[in-house]
């Protein structure tokens, strides 16, 4: 865990200021995980010990896995990444024109298929939860989530067990009683997803 968060802050992944989360939520840290999913050699580094962890449950039966979804665009990578190290299909989903979370391009998922959602970084898990409601809409069923960084605050459930590369914690507010807000620092909104 502790190489994770070194090869983020080696890679300048983890930066600090005054930012508006895809949740809705302010932060005073801000993870952009493409910084350090730039470098082959580190991403493979980072997500080693959590394919590991995953490649152990699965030889102990505790857990199966058919394919691992990313949802666009930080989990694209990730799941390239654990699919490679385990050897199991990756591919990913993304958003349609209308914004809502789709799988497109060809990809499918056979009726009853384990899958294992893989993200960049876990907030309030809503992007995983989209992923999630398209897959079972399809017949698939979720066993497990991947990341780079759980950021969740604390008591933020989780549908699937998790596994981390890192747990980060990190303060964050309701926009209405963000201390950043009221003393004036300018809000960066530096993620993909549009509100």
């Amino acid at each position: 865990m502790e190489d994770s968060i070194a090869l983020l802050r080696e890679s300048g992944a983890m930066l600090e200021g005054h930012f508006l989360l895809s949740s809705g939520r302010h932060s005073d840290r801000y993870f952009q995980c493409a910084r350090l999913l730039q470098y082959p050699d580190r991403t493979a580094a980072a997500l080693k010990p959590t394919a590991e962890r995953i490649r152990r449950d699965l030889d102990a039966g505790k857990l199966v896995i058919d394919a691992i979804v990313g949802p666009a665009m930080g989990g694209i990578i990730v799941a390239y990444e654990l699919g490679r190290q385990l050897g199991i299909p990756a591919f990913f989903t993304e958003r349609d024109e209308r914004g809502a979370m789709s799988l497109r391009r060809g990809f499918t998922v056979e009726k009853g298929a384990a899958i294992l959602i893989a993200e960049d970084v876990v907030t309030t898990g809503k992007s995983s939860g989209e992923s999630a409601v398209v897959l079972e809409g399809l017949g698939a069923r979720i066993t497990a989530l991947a990341c780079l960084v759980d950021r969740r605050a604390p008591g933020v459930p989780l549908t699937w067990p998790l596994y981390a590369a890192c747990t980060v914690v990190v303060s964050d507010w309701d926009a209405a009683s963000c201390g950043l807000c009221a003393q004036g620092l300018p809000l960066v909104k530096p993620g993909s997803r549009k509100f």
